[in-house]
């Protein structure tokens, strides 16, 4: 059965959905080492010393502090990502000419704040720092994906790769993304949390400071956290969107 372009977007849509939700739920807890370690490297020895002492601070729970407003980004973020993905891959095979088979402790009283402090735009900052990380983070991130499940798949069908092969090329497609942004995600951060107390100068001015100050390696403050969530919540995140997407185009194909 031909499926046309609306119906396939739907479904890239709802599996990127459910990839994204995935992907939080398993990566919550250290992006939030991540953003901590980033953004007070001074505070924490490790990854180890900065979960022991979010958990005596805060419990179990701090780990999964700011969880709503990353699920919200996250399936909204990746649920135009696969559906771009998937558009962009019918492009290609039409080109080509195959076939579809071959201490702000609640999210509201952050979003007060900022409204409160800068307005509409304070959710803005740091906006051309995610611009310079997002696109050629991207690059990485498919072509990773993509590269790692043409090497499990040997010469045979890349829709018939398994959930071990899934995980691990998911994983290498999120280290990939991560190993190539990392620098300017660090600024980002400096730039958002640092913009509440009315410190942060830009990308560029941030960027020197932050070298000028702290040197190179405060670039890469938080970097094993980073490494260790990308590599899970992207695997499961890959994991989720193709188990969801073929289970749904089964159902589509059965009528």
């Amino acid at each position: 059965m031909r499926i046309n372009s609306a119906l396939q977007a739907a479904i890239d849509l709802t599996a990127g959905a459910a990839g994204g939700t995935a992907c939080v739920v398993t990566g919550q807890p250290f992006d939030t080492a991540k953003v901590k370690m980033q953004t007070f490297p001074d505070m924490y020895k490790g990854i180890v010393d900065c979960f022991v002492k979010t958990y005596k601070q805060v419990g179990f729970r701090g780990f999964y502090k700011g969880t709503s407003p990353a699920l919200v980004a996250n399936i909204a973020e990746n649920s135009v990502l696969f559906m771009c993905y998937g558009f962009c891959q019918q492009i290609v095979r039409k080109i080509v000419g195959v076939d579809r088979k071959t201490k702000l402790s609640t999210v509201w009283s952050v979003v007060k704040s900022v409204i409160q402090k800068d307005g509409p735009l304070g959710f803005y900052r740091g906006w051309s720092s995610t611009l310079l990380r997002e696109v050629p983070g991207y690059f990485f991130f498919f072509g990773g994906y993509e590269l790692s499940r043409t090497f499990f798949a040997s010469g045979r069908s890349k829709d018939e790769l398994g959930p071990i092969p899934l995980l691990l090329s998911g994983g290498f497609g999120g280290s990939c993304l991560w190993i190539a942004v990392y620098p300017v995600d660090c600024v980002k951060s400096r730039i958002q949390v640092l913009s509440m107390a009315g410190k942060q100068t830009g990308f560029m001015g941030t960027f020197v400071t932050l070298v000028r100050t702290e040197g190179v390696l405060a670039l890469y403050s938080g970097l094993k956290p980073t490494m260790i969530r990308a590599f899970l919540a992207n695997g499961a995140l890959f994991l989720a969107y193709e188990y969801s997407r073929k289970l749904m185009m089964k159902q589509v194909d059965s009528y």
